[in-house]
């Protein structure tokens, strides 16, 4: 029993300091953006109004939406859009058009946090910086250099994995919300009656009165939900409870105090409003304070780089991607992972973003509509999910995700408005990696058409050859092929050059399904084809590690005997050309040559022995 409460006190640590290190630091921005805005008149009636639709914005998005509702929706324990998307796609399976649009919303959910994850550490980092602005004017020429440097050694450290300085993530958060906690309760204590804008009457009062002016604040109050994706796409790497209790224990208690301390201190100073969360502090704290937040950003941009790395990789198991270099950054875990053209990439754009907007009361601008339509998809995703994956009654599960929809329709409309201010700015982003994408899938699509065209049936053409079989060598081929039942053209090629075929000959082709993890119990489908030949399948989730030589160790004991220093693996190399006709349009098929082209090697990416490997070039007009 007390293992299982240390164990969950440590998932729950965990969870705190990656999964709400996003929403945590919104508090150094969010009430600054709501009244900063300029649209809402200083009154006490309406600090008490944009308190209280603060707190139910959390109230209703996260605990109601992500942790009580979304967190159901698990796929074997794992969480996140591309998750979601595969219950989802599975659940309408035997509808393939409603399937087929899902599959593509849910592309453009995942494109889009490409998006966010540039804006996230871009506001989070430079806001936190800012803070120098508070203790002297004079700092203000030091903001952006030095938010660049920290971006810049946080990008740099990726490539050493963050197992060792992981460890430290969950205090520092914790330390974090203790510090906001205090903050807001040091003012709290002076106007007591501010607690008062819990009730959502004032709320109810506020969008009443001032309904045009709630639409437009909108944009600024989903600052203060910034991370609720988190708490879904963590799921799988502390589970359910540790986030649950995270949240309700500790999490949006420290954050409610905060927000409402910075309400009471707007009470008092109406001038505060340039920066509240920095002039609740007293200057002796200003400078640590400053220092702390700057980690608890870091931290939280930490955890959506990571986020991305996982993301990237699944998109890849799935095929919405070309094969990139994933390197491990621990033994033990394996899902630490690093991905150098996704670190740099990201980089690179936060920097653009930093130097373009130079505040993160810009950068809020920028901020909102690539995360309020991520929560519109994950609102429509879970309709499906529970409507034809659960079967639970139409009208329960119009109730449960409705009154959600249109929350976030709500939130979208708004920041729409924002458009044109800089909210273009991750659109185009999400638009970028869309096009590449659905480009990499589609183009997949008809490479696969075109081989199937040329392709010769493997059981007629081995009945043929075995006719008149020519001299076998010793050893094991292992011959990769993206079709079952198909001959692979590196067979052609070999036959045809060298005359001879191996002892044993494998024709292994390895698939890919919207499921997190298969076991190594169903890891193998195994067909004999006669005269020392099997074809096989080997089957992994998007979250599992391609790993062609330990799968094929599995068949020892089924008639097959491999060894390693006398297995040889044959692929086949394709040399894409574009060419007018049905496939895409020209400047896509260009597009996904040049994918295809720069692709990193299938032999890598499968685990392949390089000293084993034999590659064969063709060519394939799309």
């Amino acid at each position: 029993m007390s293992s299982n409460k240390s164990s969950l006190a440590a998932l729950t640590l965990g969870a705190i300091g990656v999964v709400y290190g996003d929403i945590g630091t919104s508090v150094l921005y969010a009430i600054k953006e709501i009244f900063g805005s300029g649209h809402v008149p200083f009154t006490h009636d309406n600090v008490y109004g944009v308190l209280s639709i603060v707190f139910w914005t959390l109230t209703v998005i996260v605990s109601l939406k992500y942790v009580t509702l979304v967190l159901r929706a698990d796929n074997a324990g794992e969480g996140g859009l591309i998750a979601m998307l595969a219950l989802a796609s599975q659940a309408v399976k035997d509808r393939p058009e409603l399937r087929r649009w899902l599959l593509v919303i849910g592309i453009f959910g995942t494109s889009l946090f490409y998006g966010d994850g540039v804006i996230t550490p871009a506001i989070s980092v430079l806001s936190a910086v800012e803070g120098l602005e508070v203790v002297s004017p004079a700092f203000k020429q030091y903001v952006l250099p030095l938010t660049l440097v920290v971006l810049f050694a946080l990008f740099f450290v990726q490539k050493r994995g963050t197992g060792g300085i992981g460890k430290f993530f969950g205090p520092i958060t914790v330390l974090w919300f203790l510090a906001i906690a205090v903050l807001g309760l040091s003012h709290i204590v002076h106007h007591p009656e501010i607690l008062a804008a819990l009730s959502p009457h004032h709320a109810l009062r506020f969008m009443w009165e001032q309904p045009g002016t709630t639409f437009i604040i909108l944009g600024a109050v989903v600052l203060c939900v910034t991370g609720g994706e988190a708490l879904y796409a963590d799921m799988g790497h502390f589970g359910k409870k540790p986030i649950r209790v995270a949240w309700f224990s500790i999490v949006m208690p420290c954050l409610t105090l905060n927000y409402f301390g910075q309400g009471a201190l707007l009470l008092t100073d109406p001038e505060a409003v340039k920066n509240p969360f920095y002039m609740m502090a007293p200057d002796w704290a200003l400078l640590p304070l400053v220092g702390l937040a700057t980690m608890a950003t870091v931290i939280a941009s930490q955890a959506l780089i990571s986020g991305a790395f996982s993301v990237t990789k699944q998109a890849i198991q799935l095929g919405y991607l070309p094969r990139l270099n994933v390197r491990h950054t621990s033994v033990h875990d394996t899902g630490q992972i690093y991905i150098p053209f996704v670190n740099w990439g990201l980089f690179t754009a936060i920097v653009l973003a930093v130097v373009m907007f130079k505040s993160s009361s810009n950068l809020a601008a920028a901020y909102g509509i690539a995360v309020t339509l991520d929560m519109l998809i994950t609102t429509v995703l879970t309709f499906y999910v529970i409507r034809y994956g659960w079967k639970y009654p139409l009208a329960l599960c119009l109730l449960a995700t409705g009154w959600f929809f249109i929350v976030d329709l709500a939130f979208f409309s708004s920041n729409l408005l924002k458009l044109f201010a800089g909210g273009w700015f991750p659109l185009v982003i999400g638009g970028v990696v869309f096009t590449l994408m659905m480009t990499w899938k589609q183009g997949r699509s008809l490479m696969a058409k075109a081989q199937h065209a040329e392709a010769i049936e493997l059981d007629s053409f081995l009945e043929a050859v075995f006719m008149a079989p020519p001299a076998r060598v010793e050893g094991t081929a292992v011959f990769l092929t993206a079709e079952t039942g198909t001959v692979p053209n590196a067979l052609l090629h070999n036959l045809k050059h060298n005359k001879v075929l191996h002892a044993q000959n494998l024709f292994v082709t390895v698939r890919s399904h919207e499921v997190p993890w298969i076991g190594l119990d169903k890891r193998l489908q195994i067909e004999p084809l006669g005269h020392d030949c099997w074809e096989v399948v080997i089957h992994y989730g998007f979250k599992n590690d391609p790993d062609v030589p330990k799968a094929l160790s599995a068949m020892r004991g089924r008639g097959c005997e491999l060894e390693p220093m006398t297995t040889s693996y044959f692929l086949s190399r394709d040399l894409v050309v574009p060419t007018l006709g049905e496939g895409m349009a020209l400047w896509r098929e260009k597009l996904f040559a040049q994918m295809h082209h720069n692709a990193g090697a299938a032999a890598e990416f499968l685990n392949l022995p390089n000293n084993a490997v034999i590659e064969l070039g063709s060519k394939l007009e799309i």
